[in-house]
């Protein structure tokens, strides 16, 4: 299907944005419907994200910085650099 787009219907939208949708557009009906499903997946991924920080209690955070400051205490922390190893 060739679909115009109109950029007025999308007033909210970044700059960045329309110009991603605007490749995407040019691919093949079956390229574009995975690119949608990867967007909205990641979406839904991010908005299930959101909604476990917002419902996080100071208490739960406070709880949660106390085990990274014993675990620190105690050297059981393996240093990042050694879990992600930089260019290798």
């Amino acid at each position: 299907m060739d679909y115009h787009l109109s950029w007025s219907l999308f007033p909210l939208m970044t700059k960045l944005l329309q110009q991603a949708i605007a490749e995407i557009s040019k691919l093949s009906d079956e390229q574009q419907d995975a690119i949608a499903s990867r967007l909205l997946d990641e979406l839904e991924d991010e908005q299930a994200w959101q909604a476990r920080f917002e419902s996080t209690t100071d208490s739960q955070w406070d709880n949660l910085a106390a085990t990274v400051r014993q675990e620190i205490e105690s050297d059981t922390v393996v240093p990042l650099d050694e879990v992600f190893p930089i260019g290798q």
